[in-house]
């Protein structure tokens, strides 16, 4: 079932699940809506139709973003590091190196180093910072909601911030987090924690989020760029 809303497709695709799921996938915008299996098409057509100004402006958002590759990592680019933006500095070297100070940021490159290899380089010191955050931050909310993970990964994932594997209680976080900032890595943190004990979005999910965190809407909607 597809449903068009101004000219761009809606994929349906009903699963067993209890929860809708809307999807916008980058990078060319791709929306998808998995739905009950007991959800009748008038109600799914009535869910989509409501959301139709926000899948207009994420699809949008995706068609903007210049292709992954364009970024060469050079003098003039910005990089956002927990929500700050920071101006390259970029300068040949002996090794790759990047370092933060007044608002620049100071990369130092191997001469011979490719567009693919500098864009890994910092992939890896982004991994880095945000383990850090996670580190620290991870525990704070764990002794607040007195709720522990098993365990917890970084993954670069398109199509959401984070997840929680209820029966194993892992909780992956997504390494696009490092550019946000940290209130929105905190609340995400929360919002998966929360899973451990709610696996749904519900009424009493929200009630926790409500509990533990009133300003969360606040903070979705900043990270959510709506």
């Amino acid at each position: 079932m597809t449903i068009n809303i101004s000219g761009i497709p809606v994929e349906i695709f009903k699963k067993n699940i209890k929860n809708l799921n809307l999807r916008v996938k980058p990078p060319e915008g791709r929306v998808t809506v998995s739905v009950p299996r007991s959800m009748s098409n008038a109600e799914i057509e009535r869910f989509v139709r409501s959301r139709a100004a926000w899948i207009e402006a994420q699809v949008a958002k995706c068609r903007a973003l210049p292709p992954r590759s364009s970024r060469e990592y050079a003098a003039g680019e910005t990089l956002y590091v927990f929500g700050a933006p920071h101006h390259l500095q970029a300068a040949p070297g002996s090794k790759n190196s990047l370092n933060l100070a007044d608002g620049k940021a100071f990369l130092t490159l191997r001469p011979e180093s490719t567009a693919q290899q500098r864009e890994s380089f910092v992939r890896e010191w982004y991994r880095t910072l945000l383990k850090a955050e996670i580190t620290r931050l991870l525990p704070k909310w764990e002794r607040i909601t007195k709720l522990t993970a098993s365990s917890w990964q970084i993954k670069d994932m398109s199509t959401r911030w984070g997840s929680c594997n209820t029966r194993t209680g892992k909780i992956w976080l997504n390494l696009q987090l490092s550019k946000a900032p940290l209130p929105c890595l905190e609340y995400v943190i929360l919002h998966e924690l929360l899973h451990l004990v709610e696996p749904g979005h519900n009424k009493n999910f929200y009630a926790l989020m409500d509990n533990f965190m009133p300003e969360w809407k606040n903070l979705k909607a900043e990270l959510n760029g709506q």
